[in-house]
């Protein structure tokens, strides 16, 4: 079974707290999607967003801190 990918035009995207006013390398996560977290550059927002498990999102943010 494939899964839908989630309409993303409207969602409320977040920078990370770690992002500086120059811009900085740094990632932004958009809430409200039951079971998965939307991710995308903070550098591009017009790019590709990933959409994964939030499962898997809490065990990279729980790796990387």
């Amino acid at each position: 079974m494939r899964a839908t990918r989630p309409d993303l035009t409207a969602a409320p995207w977040r920078k990370s707290s770690y992002s500086n006013q120059d811009g900085g390398d740094c990632v932004e996560i958009a809430d409200g999607f039951p079971g998965v977290v939307p991710v995308r550059d903070s550098k591009r927002p017009e790019g590709a967003a990933l959409v994964v498990p939030a499962s898997a999102w809490r065990a990279f943010v729980a790796h990387v801190a």
